[in-house]
């Protein structure tokens, strides 16, 4: 597993890398030289997409995100296993159906392509199923911790 997160937080960092040497193409470029360059507009916008989503699907630990808590915290541990798992059975289900049409539009948009770069927006538009598959086997993860009675603590700041 922990081979998996390396070439997941390695991917998304060269992601990010080249979103930022594109940012400095694109401003050294307009800039410097005055001769704005379309293609490092569109590449910096299908990149980001991709950092998002990637970040979001692969990199982004559960922890990391923004929870509201209050509830959570005043909960039984008994209680809290019951938000979680229904919690994780709504985004996880709700991921899971949305997994078939997005594919479908994902591959439907195979005929379409970017305007400068011709980039089939399949390739554009793939780390959203991405996001969508990651979900459910968080969500599937989630709810094994939950019944076997991990993850039930507390959360929030500690001083």
């Amino acid at each position: 597993m922990r081979g998996l997160k390396r070439i997941a937080d390695t991917v998304g960092g060269l992601i990010f890398l080249c979103l930022f040497l594109t940012f400095l193409v694109q401003i050294t470029a307009r800039f410097v030289f005055n001769k704005p360059l379309p293609w490092s507009d569109e590449l910096a916008v299908i990149l980001y997409l991709w950092a998002i989503l990637w970040a979001a699907a692969f990199m982004v630990p559960e922890r990391e995100h923004v929870v509201f808590d209050l509830l959570w915290n005043s909960a039984s541990v008994g209680t809290r296993r019951v938000m979680r798992i229904s919690g994780n059975l709504m985004i996880g289900g709700l991921a899971l159906v949305a997994i078939p049409a997005s594919w479908d539009y994902v591959h439907f948009m195979a005929r379409e392509s970017s305007p400068v770069l011709s980039v089939s927006f399949q390739w554009v538009f793939l780390p959203f199923v991405l996001l969508l598959v990651a979900l459910v086997l968080r969500s599937v993860w989630g709810i094994w911790q939950a019944i076997q009675g991990r993850g039930l603590e507390a959360q929030g700041l500690t001083t």
